[in-house]
């Protein structure tokens, strides 16, 4: 889709303690249990290490939730895989929080860690449910904008730019591996879920009268946006996510190198892009041009994720966060209502600038938060049934994105045939968009439970109807 049609929608450095004894040096890069000399992993992300003997999976132990327990590692969508330390698997393809310990867990535990070291028992991870909360209701935004059409939701949460910039913390975390293994990786738990959805929304399209072009390859691999009818517009408009994502994964061995030269400067920097297409020049009318557009509108905020995994947003003083962030906020939002879409709405999602600078501040402030204060929601599990949902959105997010439109789609004549029970048309409010939105994710939880599964298989683990 082109750039102006809705897109819907720290740390502190640990103390450097004695050295462990030289036997200890394979576990971890630095000769040490983890990542930073300590036997702590790196900003958020727990213990033992990223680059450690038995993996970046934070405890190095499976867990039967989240794996086979058969491997120091196996989360599926909530980890790395890790046999041994050879890494045989990713964090999912949308931004998947990692597990967190507790403060004061993980410290000398671990299976069969080496010489001298006593095993213990298994220990539970902690999930980061403050990127869950965010990833889930930034799903449940899409979803409502795309029901309702809100143009205040975007500005209420910008959920785009919000998981755009999860995703980017995830992914700078994953290249502390080998790039080339992060992205076949990526590239694996992407395409297997669009290629089953894809065989759905082709063959509908195929049987109302599409006749696709070479164009088709992107279908396969969705570099550009992939071809359609009118008919099928509203299922496959919202690819260009997808399309944008994977972009920013094949980018991102080289962008988190520029940015590790001079991090403050290169995310500053990272808003540039977008000032160039808006008042120099719009790049062109194409499928590389709408590529241009959208990884300009959230470069900053995926640049954004690496600052948060590296450090650099604890480190960086309040006042200049804080002022930086309304800044920006202030920008996008004076930029939306004084150039307003023809039809006269200040929908950030109709204007690339705008979504830029208000997506860039409100979730710098949202990092900046979880690095400064440690926020992690911890509370969320004491509620089982809340925590339950937050988990399943984590685990089914790439299906819950692209199952969304048709199931709001599918509601529409759904709804109409209740219209020929007269107790449906008598107690229900069949003409509310309220009610529209309701059996809209009833059906999605429909397409969760038939299609879900696929996600589990692309991340190499035993199909479940539900994680």
């Amino acid at each position: 889709m082109s750039w102006d049609q809705p897109q819907g929608d720290g740390h502190q450095p640990y103390a450097h303690p004695e050295p462990y004894p030289q036997q200890y040096a394979g576990y971890g890069e630095h000769g040490t249990y983890g990542d930073f000399e300590t036997n702590r992993g790196h900003g958020d992300y727990g213990t033992y290490g990223e680059h450690g003997t038995y993996g970046d999976s934070e405890t190095n132990r499976g867990h039967e939730a989240y794996g086979d327990f058969k491997t120091y590692g196996d989360y599926g969508d909530y980890g790395t895989t890790c046999v041994q330390g050879a890494v045989v698997e990713e964090t999912a393809i949308l931004p998947t929080a990692e597990p967190e310990p507790e403060s004061g867990q993980g410290q000398g535990q671990g299976q069969g860690q080496g010489p001298g070291v006593k095993e213990s028992g298994p220990a539970t991870p902690q999930r980061d449910r403050y990127f869950d909360t965010l990833r889930a209701l930034a799903l449940i935004r899409v979803v409502a904008y795309h029901t309702f059409g809100w143009a205040w939701a975007g500005m209420v949460f910008p959920s785009m730019g919000i998981m755009f910039g999860l995703a980017g913390t995830l992914m700078a975390k994953s290249l502390e591996r080998p790039a080339a293994q992060v992205v076949r990786s990526r590239l694996r738990r992407l395409l297997p879920p669009f290629w089953f959805w894809g065989v759905f929304v082709v063959l509908a399209m195929l049987v109302h009268g599409w006749m696709p072009g070479w164009e088709i390859v992107y279908w396969i691999v969705p570099l550009g946006d992939p071809p359609g009818n009118a008919w099928g517009e509203q299922a496959w408009e919202i690819l260009w996510y997808l399309r944008t994502y994977l972009w920013f994964v094949l980018l991102s061995p080289l962008l988190l190198r520029l940015f590790r030269l001079a991090p403050v400067p290169v995310l500053a920097l990272s808003l540039l892009p977008v000032l160039v297409l808006t008042f120099v020049w719009a790049g062109p009318e194409n499928r590389a041009g709408a590529a241009l557009w959208d990884l300009s509108t959230y470069l900053f905020c995926w640049i954004l994720g690496f600052a948060h995994r590296d450090g650099v947003l604890q480190r960086m003083k309040p006042a200049l966060v804080v002022v930086a962030s309304l800044a920006a906020i202030g920008f996008g939002g004076w930029y939306a209502f004084t150039h307003q879409a023809d039809a006269g709405t200040y929908d950030l999602d109709e204007n690339p600038l705008a979504q830029a600078f208000w997506s860039a501040g409100f979730v710098m402030l949202l990092m900046w938060a979880k690095a400064r204060f440690g926020i992690d929601f911890a509370w969320l599990t004491r509620f089982r049934r809340t925590n339950r949902i937050v988990t399943v959105f984590n685990a089914r997010a790439v299906t819950v994105y692209l199952w969304h439109e048709i199931a709001l789609i599918l509601a529409v004549p759904l709804i109409d045939r209740f219209w020929d029970v007269p107790a449906f048309e008598t107690y229900l409010p069949l003409d509310s968009q309220w009610f529209m939105f309701g059996v809209g994710w009833l059906l999605i939880g429909v397409f969760v439970l038939l299609c879900g599964w696929v996600e589990d298989v692309a991340a190499r683990k035993k199909p479940r109807l539900l994680p």
